[in-house]
């Protein structure tokens, strides 16, 4: 089973490599010895998040989550990378492909499949819901340091 790798780690930061995206099949998450989710890899441990997870998958042609989830308090993001397939919420139907994002509230019930013939590859970022205000969208400073490389 593929593995995350450390690229480099101190007081303010982590850097993982999650591979190529085309080899994000060579992953498996075990929720239980009889749940394996194939091309799923969970990075927020590793990288040591403290507000939010994130997740990328792959899903094969034909394939699909295979069954449909809420969160209590939860939104997530699913931002596409590659493939096409379709998304649901709440009963409602839609195609997906590259470039596609969608919100989803946490009580919005939601699966994806890939109905396409290529693989599907999804970055999915899990944090909780009604949190950003106007004040954070002004949080970050530019600073007059220069950049040094």
């Amino acid at each position: 089973m593929k593995e995350l790798k450390t690229i480099a780690t101190a007081e303010n930061f982590t850097a993982i490599n999650v591979g190529k995206f085309n080899e994000l099949s060579d992953y498996v998450l075990e929720l239980a010895p009889e749940v394996k989710i194939p091309g799923k890899v969970f990075c927020g441990a590793a990288l040591e998040t403290t507000g939010s997870e994130l997740s990328f998958q792959m899903f094969q042609p034909g394939t699909e989550t295979g069954f449909l989830h809420t969160h209590k308090n939860h939104e997530e993001l699913y931002i596409f990378l590659g493939g096409t397939g379709e998304f649901q919420v709440d009963g409602a139907i839609f195609p997906i492909s590259e470039g596609s994002v969608v919100r989803v509230a946490p009580a919005g019930k939601r699966s994806v499949r890939n109905n396409g013939t290529t693989p599907l590859v999804m970055l999915c970022i899990q944090y909780k819901g009604a949190t950003f205000t106007q004040d954070d969208a002004a949080d970050g400073n530019i600073l007059s340091e220069p950049v040094k490389w």
